[in-house]
């Protein structure tokens, strides 16, 4: 009898066994649901999403390291016109494209960033440039562009991050920040920022074979942003984070990431209270929803386990464990 129990129970310790996952991402979090995504479309952001996995992947089971990862899978997204960052990123109030990305390593803290930047076709590679390349961490503008094209990364024209969609949705939101300002001067109310519904900015985090996280965030920020707004997305500590423990990448309202240092504020509830990874995600964003913000985080720890919290009405978010099965999610 033992002998027949035996091999039952080992087959449902594995079967109950937690999934050890070795990337996560994510495409933004927003008013995304079934109702406002037609079934062709969804399934547009499905195949990009599992294609980043993949790469993402296929860099890990090489042997690559989580950097490597993090920088192609976001690579797959930035040069897709789906989301905002790269190719569809939104467009500012003059009808430009500022771009902004961070990128981090936990085993030495390392990290690098760009904001502001109009002409580097992936902003994710000009951040792990700063990173690899210079002393310092975050380089903006003009700067940011001279030293990516020292560096030898693709240059590109500013026309080349143009899309009809996100052209027209400047124009939408000019004209409802018209109607809100004459409805607030009427109401004697304050005019509030408007807030583009749709975020896009895309994210990923990797565990590599040497047990090494990489967390790293690419944006267009804010559609009809101005005065050079830059969002939290390439700035350690409130978009990008990551430490021997785990690695985040957040996206939503950034102004809230940044007076909240949100992948901070987790990581520190992990190391400190000793919350695990989906209970000091949670947290961050449970904070940010008290103060009025809105968005999600991606997290996963150096055991595999992860966590995706959000407090919008869906996230596109994905996942790829060690034994390469991926699974991709958008609404809640």
């Amino acid at each position: 009898m033992k002998k027949l129990l035996l091999p039952f129970l080992l087959i449902s310790a594995m079967t109950m066994a937690q999934k050890k996952y070795v990337m996560v991402i994510h495409g933004g979090a927003g008013t995304i649901t079934k109702a406002n995504l037609t079934p062709e479309k969804e399934k547009e952001y499905r195949d990009k999403l599992t294609e980043a996995l993949q790469k993402g992947y296929s860099e890990l089971k090489n042997g690559k390291s989580s950097l490597d990862a993090v920088t192609t899978a976001i690579m797959v997204m930035e040069d897709s016109p789906l989301f905002n960052a790269g190719k569809g990123a939104v467009f500012t109030n003059e009808g430009k494209n500022e771009l902004d990305a961070s990128v981090m390593t936990g085993n030495n803290l390392k990290a690098g960033a760009v904001a502001g930047v109009t002409t580097i076709k992936n902003p994710i590679l000009a951040a792990k440039t700063v990173m690899e390349k210079s002393e310092h961490v975050m380089m903006a503008g003009k700067g940011a562009e001279d030293f990516a094209k020292l560096q030898g990364l693709e240059i590109v024209d500013p026309n080349y991050f143009w899309t009809e969609k996100t052209w027209n949705s400047l124009q939408k939101m000019k004209v409802k920040e018209s109607e809100k300002k004459i409805s607030a001067t009427q109401q004697k109310q304050p005019d509030y920022f408007l807030i583009d519904q749709k975020f896009g900015t895309v994210g990923a985090v990797a565990l590599d074979k040497n047990g090494v996280i990489t967390a790293g965030t690419s944006t267009g920020g804010m559609t009809n942003k101005k005065y050079n707004r830059i969002g939290d997305s390439p700035i350690i500590g409130a978009g990008t984070y990551a430490n021997d423990q785990v690695g985040l990448s957040a996206t939503g309202w950034g102004e809230f990431f940044i007076r909240t240092v949100a992948s901070k504020t987790a990581a520190d509830r992990m190391k400190f209270l000793k919350e695990n990874v989906k209970d000091a995600s949670q947290a961050s964003i449970d904070e940010i929803g008290r103060l009025g913000g809105s968005g999600g985080i991606i997290a996963l720890d150096k055991d595999g386990n992860i966590a995706m919290p959000f407090n919008t009405e869906g996230m596109y978010r994905g996942a790829v464990t060690d034994k390469g099965e991926i699974e991709v999610l958008i609404y809640k």
